[in-house]
């Protein structure tokens, strides 16, 4: 069930970074700022797929490398690399958010703090350790995705996408997990978890290909404008 669940979450997800790109470069910022909040919230909750240990982020987190490749791709390194640093400033200020709102005492008949204090007591590390990954992966694959596609002279679109993303992802699920489970589970465990997240961001990176081929039939009015 979960595997299943998993599988058309992703497709849901890379969806609607190409309907947010449909609608032009703004909204796929939008799209990453979502994401990265929900992905840094989803991430706490530990699953199991294809019999293993994951987190629960991989699909939307996964999806915000296909929204800056899709900046890249048709806007250009310099708007993908903004675009990095909206979705880091919009965690930043989650992390801070979530933290400024559980110091306010809640009411005698408040029955939501106690859950909302075990999802938000734990985001200081989460959203730390999402900020340094995001932070350093995410430039390595915007630097990585132009390098390959001025390397290739703009051809081989399924080898830029997916060159990039997997040494970007392998970055990003190892300074990830250890920042923010280290210490929390068992050595093995952290393990499992680095590894099953990887190959899932891996997948999802397989799954988002086709959409970004899908982009090139699919452009914003705004792209058109600029190639008239």
């Amino acid at each position: 069930m979960n595997e299943l669940l998993f599988l058309l979450w992703t497709i849901v997800a890379v969806g609607t970074v190409l309907l947010a790109f449909r609608a032009g470069r703004v909204a796929l910022y939008g799209v990453i700022g979502v994401y990265i909040i929900l992905a840094n919230i989803f991430v706490m909750k530990q699953i199991t797929l294809f019999g293993v240990a994951a987190t629960g982020g991989n699909s939307l987190y996964g999806a915000i490398f296909l929204a800056t490749d899709l900046l890249n791709e048709h806007w250009g390194k310099v708007e993908a690399q903004r675009a990095v640093w909206f979705g880091w400033a919009c965690a930043g200020f989650y992390l801070l958010a979530s933290q400024v709102f559980l110091w306010f005492q809640p009411s005698v008949d408040d029955f939501v703090h106690p859950a909302m204090e075990s999802i938000f007591s734990l985001a200081p590390r989460i959203v730390a350790g999402s900020l340094v990954a995001y932070i350093i992966s995410q430039t390595h694959d915007v630097h990585s995705y132009n390098m390959w596609k001025n390397r290739t002279g703009g051809k081989h679109l399924w080898l830029r996408n997916n060159a990039s993303t997997a040494v970007s992802q392998l970055i990003d699920s190892t300074i990830f997990t250890f920042i923010a489970f280290y210490g929390v589970f068992e050595f093995s465990i952290l393990v499992e978890i680095l590894v099953t997240t990887y190959v899932l961001k891996l997948i999802v990176a397989g799954m988002d290909t086709p959409f970004l081929y899908l982009s090139r039939s699919f452009k914003p009015k705004e792209l058109k404008v600029d190639n008239l």
